[in-house]
């Protein structure tokens, strides 16, 4: 059982910056894959980012490349999701979410989510 806890959002002016946090329990975390996930108000879940545990291979959503980055500290058990230049339309909440397998780029089919964090950028 792995137990995720997202932090690190709030309210910001577009254009800022926001650092999303989500640390993991257990002991395996630098064999999961881990992925970012965003839900608007209205709007189905949608892929935002994803780091693979081999070779930390990332796949991105299209409207955040360039803007987002995600990354992974083993030795921390956390993932970051990096929010730059954010935009209105970035407003959602936010998951993070876990595998021990081998998850398929943008797909869902992680066993394990976290409880979400607001992220709202106004304009």
């Amino acid at each position: 059982q792995v137990q995720l806890v997202e932090s690190g959002g709030g309210l910001v002016q577009a254009g800022g910056s926001l650092r999303l946090s989500c640390a993991a329990s257990g002991r395996t975390f630098s064999r999961y894959d881990m992925g970012w996930f965003r839900q608007a108000p209205g709007k189905e879940r949608e892929f935002v980012a994803s780091i693979g545990w081999i070779g930390s291979t990332t796949h991105y959503l299209d409207s955040v490349k360039g803007r987002f980055t995600i990354s992974r500290d083993n030795g921390k058990n956390t993932v970051y999701l990096q929010m730059n230049s954010l935009k209105p339309e970035d407003t959602a909440v936010y998951y993070c979410s876990a595998d021990r397998g081998a998850v398929v780029p943008g797909t869902a089919n992680y066993a394990y989510w976290g409880q979400g964090t607001q992220v709202t950028v106004s304009s």
